[in-house]
C-alpha cells in the first residue's frame, strides 16, 4: 500500500507505538531486594515424568535444564515453589 502525505501527515501504513504502562513493584519484593536476601536455585532432577503443575514451577523459577543455576530473591512466594518441587532442585541461602 503507498504512503500519501496529506498536509505533511501519512494517512497509511503509519503505526503508532504507545508505551505500556509502568509496573509497580509489590511491598515484599521491595524488601527482599532491599535486604539483598538472595536464594541460589539448581535444578539437579530432570522434569521428565513429572506432573504438569510441577513442571511450571521449575520453569516459573527460570530453571530450563539440569544443573542450570539461578539467584532469586528469598521472598514467601519463591520459597514455597522451592518448597513443592524440592525433590528436583538444590538450594543455598
Amino acid at each position: 500500500m503507498a504512503e500519501k502525505k496529506i498536509g505533511g501527515k501519512k494517512t497509511a501504513g503509519q503505526a503508532t507505538a504507545k508505551k505500556p504502562p509502568a509496573r509497580l513493584a509489590t511491598p515484599g519484593k521491595i524488601e527482599a531486594a532491599k535486604s539483598g536476601q538472595r536464594v541460589r536455585v539448581t535444578l539437579v532432577r530432570g522434569v521428565i515424568g513429572t506432573r504438569e503443575s510441577h513442571r511450571a514451577t521449575v520453569r516459573g523459577l527460570g530453571l530450563r535444564r539440569i544443573n542450570h543455576t539461578v539467584e532469586l530473591e528469598d521472598t514467601p512466594s519463591v520459597r514455597g515453589m522451592i518448597n513443592k518441587v524440592s525433590y528436583l532442585l538444590k538450594w543455598e541461602t
